[in-house]
């Protein structure tokens, strides 16, 4: 098992800087995928960035050119750093990561953008 925990999610204004981190311990040796996912009040859960074991790295397009995807080489935590952020970007973040036919998730943590 994988266990996630988040952390560094807040209240910051339009334009500013968050860094988000996801701390994954137990079987880590085995995870071959790490993402961060987003909840958005009245929409579904997106994903807005993610990296593969061989460090392919991957954005939707809503945060492309802003946000960036990162992991320690021991795989033991994933950091999201999110710049430029826009009130569209609030919501929920989720980590995820996944070892062969199993996926994880942890508790999330609360981004508030405001005006």
């Amino acid at each position: 098992q994988v266990q996630l925990e988040e952390s560094g999610g807040g209240l910051v204004q339009a334009g500013g800087s968050l860094r988000l981190s996801c701390a994954a311990s137990g079987s880590i040796a085995n995870i071959d995928f790490m993402a961060w996912y987003r909840q958005s009040p009245g929409k579904q859960r997106e994903m807005v960035a993610s990296i593969t074991i061989g460090d392919r790295i991957n954005y939707s397009d809503s945060v492309k050119g802003r946000f960036t995807i990162s992991r320690d080489g021991a795989k033991s935590t994933l950091f999201l750093q999110m710049n430029s952020l826009k009130l569209e970007d609030t919501g929920v973040y989720y980590c995820y990561s996944s070892v062969p036919r199993w996926g994880y998730w942890g508790q999330g943590t609360q981004v508030t953008v405001s005006s």
